[in-house]
């Protein structure tokens, strides 16, 4: 059984984040730090600061967007901020 993951990066380059889904975790952080996503190339080194499992893709990409529709850095940072 496969896993999906909702996760939020930060780059302190640019100081922002970036919040995404996939299934494989690992190697989407090294997509991102390698350049080979549009929005994130110019933000390296990505840090991994928060990440959620789910059973479906579905499932994580209705999780991405309810904190994208959000639209606040407060409660990203309230989500990162929550695992201390």
């Amino acid at each position: 059984m496969e896993d999906f993951y909702v996760y939020i990066i930060y780059s302190e380059t640019r100081d922002r984040y970036y919040v995404g889904s996939c299934d494989n975790l690992t190697n989407r952080l090294v997509d991102h730090n390698a350049g080979r996503s549009t929005y994130t190339k110019r933000g390296k080194p990505w840090v991994l600061k928060y990440s959620e499992v789910y059973d479906t893709r579905s499932e994580a990409r209705r999780r991405e967007a309810e904190i994208k529709r959000k639209k606040s850095r407060n409660y990203i940072e309230y989500l990162i901020n929550s695992l201390d």
